[in-house]
């Protein structure tokens, strides 16, 4: 449990870091640093490995589940009907194929 939540704050904190380097570069007029944005993407991808090992998942398991999710949910095309009159029952019995 201390490393899922150990990761779950990680993403947070990141996050935010990786939030607050955009912020001065829209708001501020400060040029973008591409290299500090990769650095605190990479720092959210380590988090969301530690919490994936936790969870007995991995990324390339995640985003084929999430595309299959969202081709269930959007067809070939997004809109914003199908986003605000989702079926979650079918995302959801999609999200729990690995656990049967």
């Amino acid at each position: 449990m201390t490393r899922l939540l150990h990761g779950v704050i990680g993403v947070a904190t990141e996050s935010g870091e990786l939030l607050d380097a955009v912020k001065k570069h829209v708001y501020y007029g400060k040029p973008l640093d591409k290299v500090n944005l990769m650095e605190e993407v990479g720092d959210c991808m380590w988090y969301l490995a530690l919490i994936l090992r936790e969870i007995d998942y991995s990324f390339e398991e995640v985003a084929a589940i999430n595309i299959k999710k969202l081709r269930a949910r959007y067809g070939d095309k997004f809109s914003e009907y199908d986003a605000q009159n989702r079926d979650l029952e079918t995302e959801r019995a999609i999200l729990e194929e690995k656990d049967k």
